[in-house]
């Protein structure tokens, strides 16, 4: 059985609609939440993430890549069984309503 760790799966690689970058070839990973950067968990659960894609080779390059990014937090949700950025009232930037609106927080590494 694979180990697990703690906040394994508290961040994704963002493959929705409207974020838009705000560094040119960064890579996007989000969380369903408004999450305190402060935590250690919740660094450590996105270093790992970045090791267990590729994006690092180590925790701690993973945790320098997330000294050097800036977390952005937001709003999303579900149109059509996609996900989309929207603002706090479920508005995408493309005028559509999403089903439910979730609090979310990115970031580019």
């Amino acid at each position: 059985m694979k180990d697990q760790r703690l906040g394994e799966e508290l961040w994704e690689f963002w493959d929705g609609e409207g974020y838009n970058p705000k560094v040119d070839f960064s890579t996007i990973y989000y969380t369903i939440e408004h999450v305190d950067f402060e935590n250690d968990l919740v660094r450590r659960a996105l270093a790992s993430a970045l090791q267990r894609d590729g994006v690092a080779v180590s925790l701690g390059e993973g945790f320098n890549l997330i000294d050097k990014s800036i977390p952005y937090i937001g709003w999303l949700g579900y149109v059509d069984e996609s996900l989309y950025t929207c603002d706090d009232s479920g508005e995408t930037e493309y005028g559509d309503q999403v089903e439910k609106v979730f609090p979310a927080t990115w970031i580019e590494v």
